[in-house]
């Protein structure tokens, strides 16, 4: 059994911890309550408005003259990964690059095989990870300083870029693997289809019906404008639920973390109780010797 003064190192050494995740804790509670904020003010919008551009693509078909809605064969893509700058969040960074590989093997086999697949990473993590897998060629410049500021001006700036990539073909589809926020103990990893705009799927025949919008001024004035702005909102929302997910996820860890801390100083207080109750016996035994040989030496 460990002596005293280790035993004492040992539960200051965990103390110390203990307070330091319970401070990480409350700094990332009250993260999160700004980012959850966010995320649930602009989720409901950014899915009508996305609901509402498959619907439109999906029933305008050839009428409407843009490109992010037409299908292409797959010669190159691009695999956009969202993840944290920093890591003490648990599995959360791990999950949504699985997602992603899982993607690229399922999805991107083909194209990652001929070497057209690009890798775009928005978050350090994702990009220590994906810099050692795949050579620098194929690495898009990475944002590890976009999470510093989310506001809509400054990610529509990454947005437009890979927009632009699709628009004059130089990938053929985009994916984006990101944490979608459920609450601050779940965060899913997903993937979604970013570019091409995914079209709605009938049912049958039978069901499959038209929608008679009305466009003013004209289709094609209108969705030019309208079109780049959903996608630029969707991409938003993309980052905004990874900045939920990140702080959930480390807020929960760190949770977890001081309550094993509290587990593993109740072991150690039996131990180190454990261990002076060694200390006192031992000391009275050595008395109580030296005490007898006085006696019999007299």
């Amino acid at each position: 059994m460990a002596n005293l003064k280790e035993v004492r190192e040992r539960i200051s050494s965990v103390k110390s911890t203990q307070q330091i995740t319970k401070a990480m804790k409350m700094v990332s509670a009250a993260k999160l309550r700004r980012a959850q904020g966010a995320i649930t003010q602009m989720r409901p919008y950014s899915n009508k408005l996305n609901d509402m551009l498959k619907n439109i693509l999906s029933n305008v078909g050839s009428d409407v003259n843009s490109s992010f809605g037409i299908e292409r064969e797959v010669n190159s893509a691009l695999m956009v990964v969202v993840t944290s700058n920093r890591g003490l969040c648990g599995a959360f960074n791990n999950n949504v690059i699985k997602a992603a590989l899982a993607t690229i093997k399922e999805k991107y086999a083909d194209v990652d095989a001929k070497g057209n697949l690009k890798i775009l990473c928005i978050g350090k993590k994702a990009n220590d990870f994906f810099r050692k897998r795949y050579s620098e060629e194929k690495m898009i410049s990475d944002y590890t300083n976009l999470f510093e500021d989310l506001s809509f001006t400054n990610v529509s700036q990454v947005s437009e870029k890979i927009m632009e990539g699709f628009s004059i073909g130089n990938y053929d589809s985009i994916s984006v693997s990101y944490g979608r926020f459920q609450n601050a103990v779940v965060q899913e990893p997903v993937t979604e289809q970013f570019l091409p705009v995914a079209k709605i799927e009938a049912e049958g025949e039978d069901t499959k019906t038209n929608a008679d919008y009305i466009f003013e001024p004209d289709k094609n004035s209108l969705l030019e404008h309208l079109i780049p702005s959903i996608l630029k909102i969707t991409f938003h929302k993309y980052l905004l639920d990874t900045h939920a997910s990140e702080h959930g996820a480390r807020m929960t860890a760190m949770d977890n973390a001081t309550e094993n801390a509290e587990e593993l100083l109740k072991e150690l207080k039996i131990s180190y109780n454990k261990a002076r109750q060694e200390a006192i016996t031992k000391e009275l035994s050595e008395i109580v010797g030296g005490a007898a040989a006085m006696e019999e030496g007299a």
